[in-house]
């Protein structure tokens, strides 16, 4: 469905992603693992074709320099020069890190801004499965976004990505800054929306443990490179994850 096929990615002289190749099927749960700095935001960003937009925005101020080599296809098609606003539109969309909502408006005045694309009835329909996925959204409907806790806020941010209805949801360190009650109840609803709607999902996190059971795979990054690769259960039994992610 998703391939990614020997990318580099440059920040002037810096390399972020070094010849990265991974492959994602349809309806699977897959974690891109790393600490942090060690590439994964970065491969998100170009996956989602935000990164276009940082290197146009970039080149107008004359800042940094983006420069991206390689491949990325989605359906057997090159989307590589894709812009974002066109690959939402063909089912991609990510959710990112730090749970970027808008805090002046209410819970559901965010997704309804997030559902531009859709239909009012769509909207009500997904915002409906939405506060099912995260019922302790449902209480804080009105509620100013700005006010919500960093997991109440991880969960909108879902929820928003969501209602845009991908076919592939990329979410970037979605644990980040949660509780473990918070972490673990943001796993049950990927699991969720995963089996229950066969969304595609792909996940980068620096919190193994709570991801690798769920993953049907996973890719290591480490400084860019791709240093390991197999199954949620093979990295789960790998001593070198164990010493590096759980400290054994």
């Amino acid at each position: 469905m998703l391939e990614v096929k020997d990318l580099m990615v440059f920040f002037e002289n810096a390399l972020a992603l070094n010849g990265l190749s991974l492959t994602v099927n349809k309806g699977e749960i897959v974690g891109i693992i790393g600490s942090n700095s060690a590439g994964k935001t970065t491969l998100m960003n170009t996956l989602s074709g935000l990164i276009i937009d940082m290197r146009i925005k970039e080149e107008l101020r004359g800042g940094e320099r983006i420069s991206v080599y390689g491949k990325v296809l989605y359906k057997n098609k090159d989307i590589t020069l894709t812009k974002p606003d066109e690959r939402v539109k063909m089912g991609i969309v990510l959710s990112r890190e730090r749970h970027p909502i808008f805090p002046e408006s209410s819970v559901v005045e965010n997704m309804k801004i997030a559902g531009y694309l859709r239909t009012k009835k769509e909207i009500q329909e997904t915002m409906q499965y939405v506060f099912e996925l995260f019922p302790g959204l449902t209480k804080y409907k009105k509620k100013r976004a700005g006010f919500l806790s960093g997991g109440e806020q991880q969960m909108l941010a879902i929820g928003m990505a969501l209602i845009v209805r991908p076919e592939v949801l990329l979410l970037d360190e979605p644990l980040l800054g949660l509780s473990p009650m918070m972490q673990k109840s943001v796993v049950d609803a990927i699991r969720d929306l995963n089996k229950s709607i066969g969304i595609t999902v792909i996940l980068s996190e620096q919190f193994a443990r709570p991801v690798l059971p769920m993953i049907d795979k996973g890719y290591v990054v480490e400084n860019g490179m791709l240093t390991l690769s197999g199954t949620g259960q093979e990295l789960m039994d790998n001593p070198e994850i164990k010493a590096a992610y759980f400290g054994v």
